[in-house]
């Protein structure tokens, strides 16, 4: 009797599987191809000034698009959270990778909880929107709190936030999500 049981349970699982496959490739086949492919922004947001007329340096980048989106300026290495009525809900530094995304609008495309690094390090809060040169590209934070400049000689695509930062772009950022890369 326990080899009929054992029998049953193996068909089950075999089942179970060749029916997840099958999801996952539906799941893959209707994803839209522009899904982490840069698109050139068309729109614009104003920015800050300060008496004089000059610029804050925190101040959301012209070109940045519109709606809700996450916004990071290779030149400054600052993202932003923008929100509804294109009002910056949080805007922080960050320690860019070695490989950088191209100029352009993403969406998120994965997230992961916490995993380690292409550099070995431990992160959370994984969010993940681009590649470039055959490099993945995403938001992440070091679990040790660190944000150190990533080895020049190696390939990684992790930008590092602070935790607190990362915990916030993690409840922002979910799949689907704009991601604006600006000079």
């Amino acid at each position: 009797m326990a080899r009929s049981s054992s029998g049953f349970v193996a068909g089950l699982t075999a089942a179970a599987l060749a029916a997840v496959g099958f999801l996952a490739y539906q799941a893959s086949a209707s994803a839209p191809d522009t899904l982490g492919k840069p698109k050139t922004p068309t729109t614009s947001a104003s920015t800050s000034q300060q008496p004089g007329g000059k610029t804050k340096p925190d101040a959301l980048p012209a070109q940045s698009g519109q709606g809700e989106r996450v916004v990071y300026s290779l030149g400054s290495d600052r993202v932003w959270l923008v929100g509804e009525g294109n009002k910056v809900t949080r805007t922080f530094k960050v320690t860019p990778s070695t490989v950088d995304p191209l100029p352009g609008e993403y969406a998120v495309t994965t997230r992961s909880g916490s995993i380690t690094g292409s550099d070995g390090v431990a992160i959370e809060h994984v969010v993940r929107f681009a590649s470039n040169d055959g490099v993945t590209i995403g938001f992440s934070a070091a679990q040790d709190g660190s944000t150190p400049k990533p080895d020049p000689s190696r390939k990684t695509g992790g930008i590092r936030e602070s935790r607190e930062d990362g915990r916030a772009m993690w409840e922002f950022a979910t799949v689907g999500t704009s991601v604006v890369v600006v000079d």
